[in-house]
């Protein structure tokens, strides 16, 4: 559908002219793809409240609704969209918040705005919200909603009654529904799409020094993404197809093919929802290579100390680095107990320290210094999911890939066990200490332990058995 302009009088509100020619576009079905810090959630949320101003001066009502991302993201759109917009135009305006139950029995917080009659309601999007309401709705950074082919499939029999539709988001890769809406072409002419990328945003007013953000951002699949709009699949993803194909070998994976050297093991902790991970990788020269990767699912506590204590005494690992977020906690204790402080690494995930780990695993991918099992889908699966997007302050931040569950039913958990037997390798070390008088009886003793011979202690690290006198062998 071609745009057209509304005779309606311009909005109380400054605008630039790309948000002048969003504003003004009354097309029922209406999409936006705009940059980074454009104004896109703004501009549609004044549409929104001027709506309510036309309703009320035609002495009727209207009614919208807005679906976001997350609860954050609902909440900074009435703050800082509809409750400003309502202010500059003068109309009364009653708030609240309220818990809205969905028809599956879940629970969401909902904000609500009555303004000039006419109600805005703001939640986080999914199936069950798009499901929930009759009305408009505005489909806020529709790229980045998790489920977002099911949030159409619920959304659009709604406002199927003569309901307006509004949609805008930066672009997310190809992988989402808002990639297909903005470049189908059979469904053209139904829709009034809007491209709004930094150069055109600057050249139509927007006071921005272009060359400022690109050095400030430092990062230029994030640019091209970000602020110039392209569809970056491969770029958004942190190992992309190409990188993966190339570490895939027909010999990983088989652990018979061990041949005794340094090894690492990253351990990915999960009870219920997740897949249990371990991934051994062994150093052959500088080339890191996959012998197995163990997967458990809903399987306790106890059955995973068990796989794990079989690893460790069949590959002597000289790292092994163990996810402690959340209830990853006890199984590191136990770990360390039974297998010392210098062989275990508790990893706190952090946003930051997940990062490190990233950049480790991706190094060994972009030097082909590892190497994977051909051919599984479900692992190529976790390891492609995982996406780079900029943070609120700019650095770039990882996330699953938008649709959710990754292919089997995992959550990107092969990913993170592989990331942190590369962040392993990547922190080895080794720690000497031999006092003269014992350093012959300790390095036996030690030799006879890493052999597993009968007189060295089941389940003890080397260190904690040698004791002050030995020789401490492990990785820091």
């Amino acid at each position: 559908m071609a745009s057209t302009t509304s005779d309606r009088p311009p909005p109380a509100v400054p605008l630039y002219d790309y948000q002048r020619r969003w504003v003004r576009d009354p097309s029922r079905f209406k999409i936006g793809m705009f940059a980074r810090q454009t104004g896109k959630t703004f501009t549609t949320t004044l549409e929104i409240v001027d709506d309510c101003y036309a309703a009320a001066a035609a002495g009727r009502t209207t009614r919208w609704i807005i679906l976001s991302r997350g609860e954050r993201q609902a909440r900074e759109a009435m703050r800082t969209g509809v409750h400003l917009h309502a202010q500059a135009y003068g109309l009364a305006m009653d708030r609240s918040e309220f818990e809205w139950r969905a028809p599956s029995g879940e629970r969401y917080a909902a904000l609500e705005a009555v303004v000039a009659g006419s109600r805005i309601t703001a939640l986080p999007a999914n199936p069950d919200t798009a499901r929930g309401f009759s009305g408009n709705v505005f489909l806020d950074e529709f790229a980045w909603h998790q489920q977002s082919r099911a949030i159409w499939g619920a959304l659009f029999p709604v406002v199927s009654a003569g309901w307006r539709l509004r949609v805008t988001s930066t672009p997310n890769g190809k992988g989402n529904k808002f990639y297909e809406l903005m470049t189908d072409r059979t469904s053209g002419a139904l829709w009034s799409r809007h491209r709004v990328d930094i150069h055109q945003a600057v050249a139509d007013g927007l006071p921005r020094n272009v060359v400022e953000l690109k050095v400030g951002l430092n990062d230029d699949e994030l640019w091209r993404q970000e602020y110039e709009l392209e569809w970056l699949d491969e770029a958004s993803s942190w190992l992309s197809y190409d990188l993966i194909n190339a570490c895939e070998h027909p010999a990983a994976g088989d652990d018979e093919r061990f041949g005794g050297g340094p090894v690492y093991i990253g351990n990915d902790i999960a009870r219920r929802r997740h897949l249990w991970i371990a991934w051994p990788l062994e150093l052959v020269g500088d080339v890191a290579w996959t012998r197995e990767i163990r997967e458990l699912r809903n399987q306790p506590f106890k059955v995973q100390d068990q796989v794990l204590d079989e690893m460790v005494a069949r590959y002597r690992p000289s790292r092994v680095a163990m996810d402690q977020t959340g209830m990853g906690e006890k199984p590191v204790e136990d770990a360390v107990d039974r297998y010392g402080a210098s062989v275990v690494e508790g990893v706190l995930l952090t946003q930051a320290r997940r990062l490190d780990l990233a950049t480790a695993l991706r190094e060994r991918f972009e030097d082909r210094t590892i190497r994977i099992p051909e051919g599984r889908r479900d692992l190529r699966a976790d390891l492609h999911a995982i996406k780079k997007m900029a943070g609120p302050t700019g650095h770039p931040r990882l996330v699953v890939e938008e649709e959710g569950e990754s292919v089997g039913g995992g959550h990107a958990d092969r990913f993170w066990a592989a990331a942190l037997a590369a962040g392993a390798i990547g922190r080895a070390t080794e720690i000497a200490y031999r006092p003269v008088a014992a350093a012959a009886d300790a390095h036996t003793k030690e030799e006879r332990w890493r052999r597993g011979r009968a007189d060295a202690p089941p389940g003890r690290g080397w260190d904690a058995w040698a004791g002050r006198g030995g020789r401490m062998r492990g990785v820091v």
